[in-house]
């Protein structure tokens, strides 16, 4: 891969893995955070709908699942991508 493509790819990919971890760690830290207050016996059901992509008036629910695959599936392929095309040292 050129120099300058090589570069710009790696922007994209700075770019695009706090885009796409961030829904990512909301989802497993409201997760979390749900089941330990639930075996303290609190019901906390506010951080469940965050975890399903229940943000007040804005309703991700029916597609929140793909978008967490999709986020996934691309910091994934950009960091392969950017790991493969990494200059072979002799």
């Amino acid at each position: 891969m050129p120099r300058s493509l090589q570069h710009r790819a790696r922007r994209l990919h700075r770019l695009l893995v706090p885009l796409a971890a961030a829904p990512l760690l909301l989802t497993a830290a409201s997760g979390s955070l749900y089941s330990l207050l639930l075996e303290q016996g609190v019901d906390a059901f506010w951080l469940l709908k965050i975890h399903t992509g229940r943000f007040g008036p804005l309703n991700l629910q029916p597609y929140y699942s793909i978008l967490l695959g999709i986020f996934t599936l691309v910091v994934i392929l950009s960091g392969l991508s950017l790991w493969f095309s990494r200059p072979r040292r002799a």
